[in-house]
C-alpha cells in the first residue's frame, strides 16, 4: 500500500457506505489509519484502520479481530466493527476502534517521559499484557504508537492481538522493534516482553536501544535510565527468549514492598485445641481470624503443631469442661431466649440456648477461591464467629440503627495472579452508599503497592448491596471502608461502617 499516495487522496471517501475517512492519523507500508465517525443520532469519533491483504491474509485478519473483540479489559482498546472493502481497486480489510485522545509516539516526538511517568505507564500496560497472556494471546505489536490514551485511560491497541504460537506478520523485519526470534519462530509471550523493553527505553530516551543483531550480545541499555527501570529493560531485552523476565517479575521489580513482605511475615502456627468460653465470661485473649496478623513477639521458629501429650491433655480438658457446662445448663432454670438470626453453623446453639460443644480448631491452608457468587450478609449474628476465606459471616452483632452488608461480591482473581503475591497485599476501598443500599461511589483509599488487586477489589465492590441504616424511621445514606487482604490462598474482606 502506497501510504504516501493515499494519505490525501482517500480523505472524503466512505468505507462500506458507513465510515467516512475524515482525516489521516498515520500508517505504515501495509496499513493506513483515518479518523471516522460512528452512525447514530450523536456523532462519535472513532479510528478506522485499512489493511491491504490478499484473500488468505484477509481471512486471517478478520478471524484475529473477531477473536480480539471478545477480550474485554479496561486497558485494551474496544474493537467496534470489522469488514472488507475496496478503494481504487485495492482489496482491503478494515477495523473500527475507539478514538485515542493521545498517542505515546506523538508525545515522544516532543519529549521523553520522566521516570515517574514511565512507571505509571507500565502499570496498565502490564495489566493488559498479563490479561492477554492468561487468555492465551499475545499483543504482537507493542510499541509507542500502540500505547494510547482514551478519556484519561491508558490502553493498548487491540488490532494486532493474536493467539500465542501464531505466525506473526513482521511490520519492521530486521529492526530492533521486532524480537530476534520472530524471523524463524511464531509469536510468544516473550516477544511481547522484548517489545516492552524496547518501548520502555524509547519512552525514556526518545531513541531505540543500540544493538548489533549480528552478535550474540544483548542490546545496550543507556546508563542514564534510573533503577528499577534500567533493570527491567535489561531483563526484557535478552536475546534468548527463555531468559527474559515475565510480567509478574516486572511487577515485583516495580513494587519491591510486596516481595519484602514475604520476609516480614511470620507463618501462623497451627493453634492448639481451644475451649469455648461461656457467653457470660469474655475470653481472656481475642480469637484469631485469617485477617489478623501474628503477634509481634511471635517466634518464627515456633512448632507448627504442639506436642502430642499436650494435645491429649487439652482434648481431655475440653471434654470435661463441656460436660460441666451441659450439667450446669440442665440444672439451672430455663428462660425462653428470643430468636436471633444466625448462620447455619450456629442454628442449633441459638435454638436451644446451650453453647455448642467446642471442636478442635485446626488451621489449614485455604484453597484458592473460585469465582465468588454474591453472598447475602446476615443482618445480625451471634458474637462467636471467625471469618474464613470467601465466607460472608459478620464478625459482631449489628447495633440498632446501623446499616449492614446485604450482598458482598468477592474479586475474581486468576490463580496465576494470586501466585505472584509474596506475603500479603492490603487494599482499602472507601464506599458511599445511598438510601436504597446501592453503592453510589467507590474509590481506592489505599492500594498497598498492589494496583492490580486494588482494581479487582474496586470492580467487585461496585456490585455490593447494603441494608441502609435508619434515622427517624427512614433509611439514610451511609459510608463504609472495606479492608481487603490478598494472599496466595485467596482474598478476605472486613467491612466497617464509618457513617452515620
Amino acid at each position: 500500500m502506497d501510504t504516501a499516495a493515499i494519505r490525501g487522496e482517500w480523505i472524503g471517501r466512505v468505507v462500506d457506505a458507513r465510515f467516512p475517512l475524515l482525516a489521516w492519523l498515520g500508517g505504515s507500508g501495509q496499513s493506513a489509519v483515518y479518523l471516522t465517525e460512528l452512525d447514530g443520532d450523536r456523532s462519535q469519533k472513532a479510528a478506522i484502520k485499512l489493511v491491504q491483504a490478499d484473500d488468505g491474509d484477509a481471512d486471517a485478519c478478520i478471524a484475529g479481530w473477531t477473536a480480539a473483540k471478545t477480550l474485554a479489559h479496561p486497558h485494551l482498546m474496544r474493537l467496534l466493527h470489522t469488514g472488507r472493502c475496496q478503494i481504487d481497486g485495492q482489496a482491503l480489510v478494515y477495523i473500527v476502534s475507539e478514538y485515542a485522545d493521545e498517542v505515546l509516539s506523538e508525545i515522544l516526538c516532543e519529549r521523553a517521559l520522566t521516570s515517574g511517568e514511565a512507571q505509571e505507564m507500565l502499570g496498565p500496560v502490564l495489566d493488559a499484557l498479563q490479561f492477554l497472556h492468561e487468555k492465551g494471546y499475545v499483543h504482537g505489536r507493542l510499541k509507542p504508537s500502540n500505547i494510547l490514551v482514551v478519556e484519561d485511560q491508558l490502553k493498548l491497541s487491540s488490532d494486532s492481538i493474536q493467539a500465542v504460537g501464531s505466525r506473526a506478520r513482521q511490520s519492521e523485519p530486521g529492526s530492533i522493534v521486532e524480537a530476534p526470534e520472530l524471523a524463524a519462530q511464531p509469536a510468544s509471550y516473550a516477544t511481547d516482553i522484548w517489545s516492552l523493553g524496547v518501548s520502555l527505553v524509547e519512552a525514556l530516551t526518545q531513541r531505540l536501544p543500540a544493538w548489533d543483531r549480528s552478535t550474540q550480545k544483548d542490546p545496550d541499555v543507556p546508563q542514564s535510565i534510573p533503577q528499577p527501570l534500567a533493570r527491567i529493560a535489561q531483563e526484557c531485552l535478552r536475546s534468548d527468549p527463555a531468559r527474559r523476565c515475565t510480567t509478574v517479575r516486572i511487577k515485583t521489580l516495580l513494587e519491591p514492598g510486596t516481595a519484602q513482605a514475604a520476609a516480614d511475615t511470620v507463618p501462623l502456627p497451627t493453634p492448639a485445641t481451644t475451649v469455648a468460653t461461656p457467653p457470660s465470661q469474655p475470653a481472656s485473649t481475642p480469637q484469631s481470624s485469617p485477617l489478623s496478623s501474628p503477634p509481634s513477639g511471635a517466634s518464627s521458629t515456633a512448632p507448627s503443631r504442639p506436642p502430642s501429650g499436650f494435645r491429649g491433655a487439652a482434648i481431655i480438658a475440653a471434654v470435661l469442661v463441656v460436660l460441666a457446662l451441659i450439667a450446669f445448663e440442665a440444672l439451672r432454670p430455663h428462660r425462653k431466649t428470643p430468636q436471633v438470626p444466625a448462620s447455619s453453623d450456629q442454628t442449633s446453639e441459638a435454638a436451644s440456648g446451650v453453647p455448642a460443644p467446642p471442636q478442635a480448631a485446626t488451621q489449614t491452608a485455604a484453597a484458592p477461591p473460585t469465582a465468588a457468587a454474591p453472598q447475602p450478609e446476615v443482618a445480625a449474628q451471634a458474637p462467636a464467629a471467625t471469618q474464613s476465606t470467601g465466607s460472608a459471616v459478620a464478625s459482631s452483632p449489628v447495633p440498632a440503627g446501623s446499616g449492614a452488608v446485604a450482598q458482598r461480591v468477592m474479586p475474581d482473581i486468576p490463580a496465576k495472579a494470586l501466585a505472584t503475591i509474596q506475603g500479603k497485599v492490603e487494599v482499602e476501598i472507601r464506599v458511599a452508599v445511598d438510601a436504597s443500599g446501592t453503592v453510589s461511589d467507590a474509590v481506592i483509599e489505599s492500594s498497598g503497592h498492589g494496583r492490580y488487586f486494588a482494581n479487582l477489589a474496586l470492580e467487585a465492590v461496585r456490585r455490593w448491596r447494603f441494608t441502609p441504616p435508619q434515622a427517624d424511621g427512614r433509611a439514610v445514606p451511609s459510608a463504609w471502608t472495606l479492608h481487603f487482604v490478598f494472599r496466595q490462598t485467596g482474598a478476605e474482606v472486613t467491612p466497617v461502617e464509618t457513617a452515620p
